[in-house]
């Protein structure tokens, strides 16, 4: 568990962004946590989270139709909110991060262990499914900065205006809103060939496909719950898997986790699906948690 080093009631948040002239006087609630285990900048950069816009020395993050400012400061990761309950879900601030750490560093790769001490901060974003879901799907063969222009095309298309201090933001779409519209739409949008997945998903969500449902699923089950929708393959489920639904024992793999295989665990496999259950094996409820860690080292050298 992340216990707050501190906490504040309803403050005043003075946020100015000198770059984008956006200044935020926000009555608000105010936590900070302990900094060993918690750093914004290495969890939102980390290539989990698409809706994260730098502001001040800081971050505002967009979670469905909510909003919150955070940064890291001396005294730790601050996160300012009118929905304070909500974002420490969502920053996962109930896991057991020092366990996974320890477990990390006496597993007994050099390489593990190294990305453990470099990316310790780095949480698992508990984000809302749904959005994880189509965010995803979009995410496939693209690089982060196209995924997130796409996505805020779709926001800005089909949510619903909102505001956070002098922050306007537009809502992640609902299915409901998002099966309405035609491929041809989503490829105006920049979607591509996965501009045919969109309303196929969405129309399973409102036809009867329930994530929250799914949610009660074990993961093998679950995994293949959601490969049953269109364009949703074993790397994409795996994604939505941990992000959106926060289970630990799922390990998504792509060409990083693939060379980091090979190159730091020696490994023989070359399906990704094998790969995957192998790492699982291996790490278990912190599969996810290590593949992070993994994924930021072998990134960012």
């Amino acid at each position: 568990m992340l216990v707050p080093a501190f906490a504040f009631g309803a403050k005043t948040a003075d946020c100015v962004d000198n770059k984008l002239g956006w200044v935020y006087n926000i009555v608000m609630q105010k936590t900070v946590f302990d900094k060993e285990f918690f750093s914004v900048k290495d969890t939102l950069l980390c290539g989990q989270v698409f809706r994260y816009f730098p502001t001040g020395s800081g971050y505002t993050v967009v979670s469905a139709d909510k909003a919150c400012y955070a940064e890291d400061t001396e005294e730790g990761a601050a996160v300012s909110t009118d929905f304070p309950e909500y974002f420490a879900r969502y920053f996962d601030t109930q896991r057991d991060y020092a366990g996974g750490y320890k477990k990390a560093a006496e597993f007994g790769n050099a390489f593990l262990a190294r990305a453990a001490e470099s990316g310790k901060g780095i949480r698992i974003l508990r984000q809302d499914a749904e959005e994880t879901l189509f965010s995803f799907i979009i995410s496939q063969n693209n690089n982060i900065a196209r995924i997130k222009g796409i996505i805020e095309r779709l926001c800005a298309a089909l949510g619903e205006e909102k505001k956070f201090g002098d922050f306007t933001y537009r809502t992640f779409p609902k299915a409901a809103d998002i099966a309405q519209k035609t491929p041809d739409f989503y490829k105006t949008l920049g979607l591509g060939y996965r501009a045919e997945y969109l309303p196929a998903v969405a129309d399973a969500i409102v036809h009867g496909f329930d994530l929250a449902a799914a949610a009660s699923l074990e993961t093998d089950d679950l995994k293949r719950e959601l490969m049953t929708l269109k364009g949703v393959g074993p790397k994409v489920a795996d994604c939505v898997i941990l992000f959106g639904f926060g289970r630990g024992d799922s390990f998504p793999v792509d060409t990083w986790m693939e060379k980091i295989y090979r190159e730091d665990f020696c490994g023989p496999l070359h399906d990704r699906r094998e790969i995957s259950r192998y790492f699982v094996s291996e790490f278990g409820e912190y599969s996810g948690v290590f593949q992070q860690y993994m994924f930021h080292l072998k990134r960012n050298g």
